[in-house]
């Protein structure tokens, strides 16, 4: 579930008719036995991506100083904003990250917020390009409920997380909901997900005690499940005190479902006024004001712009952006 945006891109890759080879490992031992296992199939890149500069980001750097083999780098993690700050402007573990950042030929941030983060943090690149995440086709198919069916019935608000009570503060959004609940009961909150903190949120949902019926919980859910309950969706509701560029987000556009989020990371450049509404972080009043709002007026919102909206992160779109990027790249290397 945490690396589900990495495959995606795996996807669009092979998509554009590449033969893509994947190492993912914990371990620098671990790395180097999956590359060593390559070598005896005889099998060699001709460009290395790495996703996430980490320690793995060694075997990159070793085949371009070996092979003369290029290497391109997709960013995706929080660790490099202010609100986590697991990335210190100093120390040898970012003087490491830093040299894999420089030798890279193309590092590609998944928002121009991270972006800003990664430089305000000392990181140097050769070229910046900004790469968004990818979703699922599937999602791109369209509602079959009408609007009147969706006017009449209870209204479904839709969040989907890993529970990482740090990072997705989804207490934050249990507490909007009962402040809700004790306004009007016209809504149902669905919750998808799985995680390290799950049974906390659980056991703290509990305590707050709803009305029967207002929350479902669905557990983990495979993508095409997820695309199901957008389906049944009236908005999309993420509470995250950071972020980057949560595919969650795209997912929702792309199915047409306006969206309820934290003003934080990338967000703002995926959602405008015609796609829903910002909320300040860690602001359980204010984001239970815009859920209100929402339930009385989420039919205000074109699902034809929103999806318009979401078609930026289609498979042909950032696959042919990275098709783009990568022809530079082999150009750039033939000339040296």
């Amino acid at each position: 579930m945490s690396g589900l945006f990495v495959y995606k891109h795996v996807e669009v890759v092979r998509a554009q008719g590449y033969d893509v080879r994947v190492i993912h490992s914990q371990t620098w031992r671990d790395t180097w036995c999956q590359w060593k296992a390559l070598q005896r199939e005889g099998w060699m890149p001709d460009l290395v991506q790495l996703n996430v500069i980490q320690k793995q980001g060694l075997l990159a750097l070793w085949l371009k100083s070996r092979y003369g083999i290029p290497y391109v780098i997709i960013e995706h993690w929080t660790g490099y904003l202010p609100q986590n700050m697991s990335v210190k402007p100093h120390g040898w573990h970012s003087r490491f990250m830093k040299k894999i950042c420089r030798n890279a030929e193309v590092v590609m941030p998944v928002s121009n917020q991270l972006m800003q983060a990664m430089q305000a943090l000392g990181f140097q690149a050769k070229q910046w390009e900004k790469i968004d995440n990818v979703v699922d086709d599937f999602f791109f198919r369209q509602k079959t409920a009408s609007l009147k069916d969706k006017r009449q019935k209870t209204k479904t608000l839709l969040n989907i997380t890993c529970f990482d009570e740090p990072h997705k503060n989804v207490k934050g959004l249990l507490r909007a909901a009962k402040m809700l609940s004790e306004k009007r009961q016209d809504w149902q909150l669905v919750l998808v997900g799985t995680g390290v903190d799950y049974e906390e949120v659980r056991a703290y949902a509990d305590t707050l005690q709803f009305p029967e019926g207002l929350l479902r919980w669905t557990g983990e859910l495979t993508p095409l499940q997820v695309a199901e309950e957008f389906d049944k969706a009236d908005a999309f509701v993420l509470s995250s005190r950071f972020e980057n560029a949560p595919v969650v987000v795209s997912e929702s556009l792309a199915k047409g479902v306006p969206v309820i989020a934290t003003n934080v990371g990338g967000i703002p450049e995926m959602v405008d006024e015609h796609c829903g509404i910002l909320v300040p972080p860690d602001n359980d009043d204010e984001l239970e004001r815009a859920t209100e709002t929402m339930l009385d007026h989420y039919t205000d919102y074109n699902p034809e712009y929103l999806r318009l909206q979401g078609a930026t992160y289609s498979y042909q779109v950032v696959g042919s952006k990275l098709k783009e990027i990568y022809k530079r790249v082999f150009e750039t290397h033939d000339k040296n």
